[in-house]
């Protein structure tokens, strides 16, 4: 899987965990629909640091918390 893919993964994963949903958390990420609906769609080509950062803050959770997934172990990861 690419670094999208698992983005898109860990944002379901923890929509789940905390019982939020996507709507709640572009509220609280201040990222808009199409952002948030681009990832999860797997629209997007890659997600940079500054929206990765917003999403983790959107969970109430700092990046490190956020990467802290076996989905983004090297060995899972297409780096092609």
């Amino acid at each position: 899987m690419n670094i999208s893919q698992a983005v898109a993964m860990r944002i379901k994963e923890l929509l789940l965990k905390q019982g939020i949903t996507q709507y709640k958390l572009e509220q609280n990420a201040c990222l808009s629909h199409d952002t948030v609906k681009s990832i999860m769609k797997g629209k997007s080509k890659g997600v940079n640091l500054k929206t990765l950062i917003a999403i983790a803050d959107g969970f109430g959770m700092t990046i490190s918390e956020f990467l802290n997934s076996d989905l983004f172990l090297y060995d899972n990861l297409n780096m092609d």
